[in-house]
């Protein structure tokens, strides 16, 4: 199975995705991967004792490439989310693009609905080390319009490189965002 280590600032974290049951998803992780995408990206959201995400370009939630990928977590071997799970986040139905989430924890409730394409591998402790944040909401900013005195800087992922992977190429199946969904 393809391996991707993650180097971030507060340690290295190695993940192991399953193709097999990800085939879609896992080829657009490892393009971006491969493209530089993730290099000085942010876990902009660090939820205590749940999950870490990262993956967006402008470090809010609110941006990925210039395309969505279809999610696969309704395929009959879609993976459930255990402690150290890889996922890909998304803003609904076949959303995702270049946001995933590490989780901390089992998390059930996200079951179905997020596809699960890898697990770590090596470096579960660094999770936990990972600054906690969330991003601004129109709340928060309403209660605190200076956000930049609560919330603490983030961590980045200083590299994303591929360990190993199959021979074959890793192009995934998109939509662009010009074009609409089918």
């Amino acid at each position: 199975m393809p391996r991707v280590l993650l180097r971030t600032t507060q340690g290295e974290i190695e993940l192991e995705l399953f193709e097999n049951e990800a085939p879609n998803t896992v080829a657009n992780f490892v393009f971006l991967v491969e493209q530089g995408f993730y290099h000085g990206l942010t876990f902009h959201r660090v939820i205590a004792q749940e999950m870490a995400q990262g993956g967006c370009p402008k470090g809010d939630g609110s941006s990925g490439p210039d395309y969505v990928i279809p999610c696969e977590c309704y395929r009959e071997d879609h993976r459930l989310h255990f402690r150290g799970s890889l996922a890909m986040a998304h803003a609904g139905r076949d959303t995702g693009g270049s946001q995933f989430y590490l989780t901390f924890l089992p998390l059930s409730h996200l079951d179905g609905n997020h596809t699960v394409f890898g697990r770590v591998v090596r470096g579960i402790e660094v999770l936990a080390k990972l600054q906690r944040r969330d991003p601004p909401t129109p709340e928060s900013l309403r209660l605190n319009p200076n956000p930049n005195l609560a919330i603490p800087p983030a961590d980045k992922i200083l590299e994303a490189k591929v360990l190993k992977k199959r021979e074959h190429p890793y192009r995934p199946r998109v939509w662009t965002l010009a074009q609409g969904k089918p």
